[in-house]
């Protein structure tokens, strides 16, 4: 495994986990049977955190997609360098720092650590050109 795949595979497990603690709190807050229902818009709303978490589980799956055919495409090319695996470390990074401010509703910050895995994605665009 190479260590771009080493950061897709964390990114991939966090992002596949994030659902847990929000439907715990949907479970709370909406009973178990609730929680299993069909959404309607009569539902008892989520804590404000739990609210912030799905939004940033959603954000999360959608740069997943960016993400992660970026890492298979320098995979697929054979092309590691330091910069390759600093960039998927960083974005890996960035997407737990997003979620811990997010869901804590930090707006600046959450601006932030977005941009700076932009930024990483970025890196990884450019090393397939091998422009870095």
């Amino acid at each position: 495994m190479t260590r771009e795949l080493f950061w897709l595979t964390l990114t991939v497990i966090l992002t596949g986990l994030l659902w847990i603690p929000y439907v715990v709190n949907r479970a709370q807050v909406r009973g178990l049977s609730g929680a299993m229902a069909n959404p309607s818009r009569n539902d008892k709303p989520h804590a404000e955190w739990a609210t912030r978490m799905m939004f940033a589980h959603d954000n999360a799956v959608e740069n997943l997609i960016i993400f992660a055919p970026l890492v298979l495409i320098l995979t697929e090319i054979d092309y590691s360098t330091t910069w390759t695996v600093a960039a998927c470390a960083v974005y890996f990074w960035s997407r737990v720092a997003h979620l811990i401010v997010y869901t804590l509703g930090l707006p600046v910050f959450r601006t932030l650590a977005f941009t700076v895995g932009f930024f990483a994605q970025a890196v990884l665009a450019l090393a397939i050109f091998k422009i870095v």
